[in-house]
């Protein structure tokens, strides 16, 4: 009854005027009046960022602020994944029957995430980890390896909330909303899918790296809103690092997993 009548609400506010009023409303020279409450509510570190609060000219401006070099140290080490985002680590493990994995007790197909039985197959009984973010975290996104850009596809139209209730309540955000998949091959022929999500309203992930060859750390995108990363991996190819537990927080750059 819960998830009908979530689905239900997010369904009537969930639309293209609602993304068009919010688009207005955050990169109006009026939002910028907020950015100093908004720093505070969500505690945010202003002495990371790359400029003066007072210099952002928009709320979305500071949303997708870039951060001060140096301050989000990218682990060393060629066979070292480092985190692509600020984030919480909402889930990680073992892809279970074969070609499903689990976030909030819900199984998500590979095949619905991917989009192909075929991609899908590559990552049978492999690993996958999901990172969150919220509105607090900074919302570049990074290259988690050195490694070359086998495809970029995009799949889904809208999107829905991937905070708690989201998870919780919602039709399977993370195989449903609008996504981009990136497919990056890393040392020893190994292959990643590398997930950016959408989420509620905003379906603008933003490329800025269109380059066919990625370096651990660079950036090469951002999000209009908070929303969510899943990273898939081939069977025998990873093993998570004793940092990884769900509920965690993980920053830009920090390692995540070691390569077998």
């Amino acid at each position: 009854m819960k998830e009908r009548i979530y689905q239900s609400m997010i369904e009537l506010t969930n639309g293209k005027q609602s993304s068009i009023l919010l688009k207005k409303l955050t990169t109006s020279a009026l939002s910028k009046k907020f950015i100093r409450s908004y720093t505070k509510v969500y505690e945010i570190n202003i002495e990371e960022v790359s400029k003066s609060v007072e210099n952002f000219k928009s709320l979305h401006e500071f949303f997708t602020r870039s951060l001060k070099e140096g301050v989000r140290p990218i682990a060393e080490g060629e066979k070292v994944f480092a985190s692509p985002v600020d984030a919480k680590i909402e889930a990680f493990g073992d892809i279970r029957d074969s070609m499903t994995l689990m976030v909030k007790d819900k199984p998500y197909s590979l095949m619905d995430l991917l989009g192909s039985e075929e991609r899908a197959a590559r990552y049978q009984n492999g690993k996958y980890i999901v990172f969150y973010l919220s509105p607090a975290d900074y919302h570049r996104i990074h290259s988690p390896v050195n490694g070359d850009v086998v495809r970029q596809y995009v799949l889904g139209q809208k999107s829905y909330p991937v905070n708690q209730f989201g998870l919780t309540y919602g039709k399977k955000p993370i195989s449903h909303n609008y996504r981009m998949i990136s497919e990056l091959a890393y040392a020893q022929n190994r292959q990643t899918a590398f997930i950016k999500v959408g989420a509620m309203f905003v379906n603008s992930i933003q490329l800025t790296n269109v380059t066919e060859v990625w370096s651990k750390g660079e950036e090469v995108g951002y999000f209009t809103f908070g929303s969510t990363v899943v990273m898939l991996f081939e069977e025998d190819a990873i093993e998570f690092c004793e940092n990884v537990a769900s509920g965690t927080a993980i920053r830009m750059g920090q390692a995540f997993a070691n390569m077998l």
